[in-house]
């Protein structure tokens, strides 16, 4: 048997898997805290100067006074004014880590595994996150920020490929969205935190903690069986599925795996250069990395700005995350239907945001209560939110086990160009107020009807192997399950 019907055999998302991916589910709780940390730790306290003709910088330090409703390091190394772009500087060099961990770690667990890859970067993760509280000057804050997003940008994709690839890929949409969902819950429970643990410090020590505790309990977790199947350890992929099947309450049939096409042809060695060597991956690479660009670039330039909007610092976080919350049962609505499938619901809810952003330009600040500004930006990120949310789910069936984890790093990759560019497009409003929505508009439009080029993956089977990215492939493969309906 193939492994799609091994999964059917031992339930497809039985107890155990619900147990292996609601852990992993939960750990985006702390990849939300490490994400978001530079928000409320790099916020800026209310604060006079008593002084500030003719001082020098010494001297202009001693006439700083700041409020006492909290600290952070913009308190403690005295961040403002010409300083002020350092606490900028360390949230871009955590984007800078994201991209480098991203490119690193996708190829890496595709030829280690995505078990020990994932333990190595979650230890790493930890480390620097302390390294981050105890930081004695501003240069060792901002060095550990880069390395802990190498860490937790590839960590936390490498965890995503895992919680995929436990379950059968009937349940992929429900998983992927539920590791996003749980993302965006993160950021509120950080805020939350955050409004009870004004100490900067200690919040950092706070918020990295629950990662010792995922850290200890990974170790029970056991290697992707995908990943075995398409390296050619069919024992060891059947020995973790006679496990699953335990955990599930199931005996595991007599039956023995098929090998894989990539065993059967001999091929062993796959790298992140397949994706440029073959046209069918090339193609889907270069049109993907621009969807997830734009994704990323909307999606962030609606959100990084919540800690300077007037009103509460907390609340302004926690609504930031609270409103991606609708964005995942509607996404998941609209993925599983016949007519309009992974493809079709990308160009829909890109499209849509695309439009919001247009529209909001030419909408007065205060025209109504329900149609405004605001109103229409709000629409838009949680339009851009279900979005990114099926492309992690898209991008993850496009592409084959053996170059899974690279095609997602690469992806990835250029998600965070659009990270680290989206802050600078609010500064095009000294030019134009419009413009930073026309940016996004087009951006998302484009990305939109670019998105329906993409072969739809709804009900079609998961490649493990390059070779079953042909046609032929697929029509074996179809017609088999054709035959077995028949009989």
């Amino acid at each position: 048997m193939d492994l799609d019907e091994a999964f059917l055999s031992v339930g497809e998302f039985g107890c155990y898997q619900k147990r292996l991916t609601g852990f992993l589910v939960l750990l985006q709780v702390y990849v939300a805290f490490q994400s978001m940390l530079i928000v409320i730790v790099g916020a800026v306290p209310e604060y006079q100067i008593d002084k500030e003709e003719g001082l020098g910088d010494e001297d202009f330090i001693k006439h700083v006074r700041y409020a006492n409703n909290f600290t952070s390091i913009v308190s403690e190394w005295n961040l403002i004014q010409h300083q002020a772009y350092k606490v900028n500087l360390a949230s871009s060099l955590l984007f800078a880590g994201l991209l480098i961990g991203n490119i690193l770690f996708g190829p890496l667990s595709d030829k280690l595994g995505r078990r020990p890859v994932y333990l190595i970067g979650l230890l790493f993760d930890v480390i620097f996150g302390y390294l981050t509280a105890l930081a004695p000057s501003y240069g060792l804050f901002a060095a550990s920020r880069l390395f802990v997003g190498i860490m937790n940008g590839g960590m936390a994709l490498v965890s995503f490929v895992l919680t995929q690839e436990y379950v059968g890929k009937s349940y992929w949409a429900l998983t992927g969205s539920l590791t996003n969902l749980t993302f965006a819950v993160g950021i509120a429970i950080y805020a939350l935190l955050g409004y009870y643990i004004r100490d900067w410090r200690t919040l950092a020590f706070v918020a990295n903690t629950p990662g010792v505790f995922f850290f200890l309990l990974s170790f029970l977790l056991p290697e992707s069986p995908r990943w075995l199947y398409s390296h050619g350890y069919t024992d060891k992929a059947e020995e973790v599925l006679r496990q699953i099947a335990r955990g599930n309450g199931k005996e595991f049939p007599t039956l023995k795996l098929k090998e894989c096409n990539r065993t059967l042809s001999g091929d062993s060695t796959h790298s992140v250069f397949d994706l440029v060597k073959y046209r069918v991956l090339c193609w889907r690479t270069v049109l993907l990395m621009y969807i997830w660009y734009v994704c990323s670039l909307v999606y962030y330039g609606l959100t990084l700005n919540a800690g300077d909007l007037k009103g509460n610092l907390y609340l302004n976080v926690a609504l930031s995350g609270l409103v991606e919350v609708p964005a995942f049962p509607l996404c998941l609505f609209f993925i599983e239907k016949s007519w309009s499938g992974r493809g079709k619901s990308t160009a829909g809810f890109l499209m849509f945001a695309g439009l919001a952003c247009i529209f909001t330009m030419f909408l007065p600040e205060n025209n109504s209560l329900f149609l405004n500004p605001a109103i229409l930006a709000l629409l838009g990120k949680l339009s851009v939110s279900a979005a990114f949310n099926v492309v992690y789910i898209y991008t993850s069936e496009l592409y084959p086990t053996v170059v899974r984890n690279a095609g997602l790093g690469v992806c990835a990759m250029a998600c965070r160009f659009g990270g680290i560019l989206a802050p600078f497009v609010p500064s095009m409003k000294s030019l134009n107020p419009s413009l930073p929505f026309m940016a996004f508009g087009i951006s998302g439009i484009s990305a939109g009807f670019l998105s329906l080029l993409l072969p739809e993956t709804l009900n079609k089977p998961i490649a493990e192997c390059i070779e079953d990215l042909q046609p032929h492939a697929y029509q074996l493969l179809n017609k088999g399950k054709q035959v077995e309906e028949t009989s």
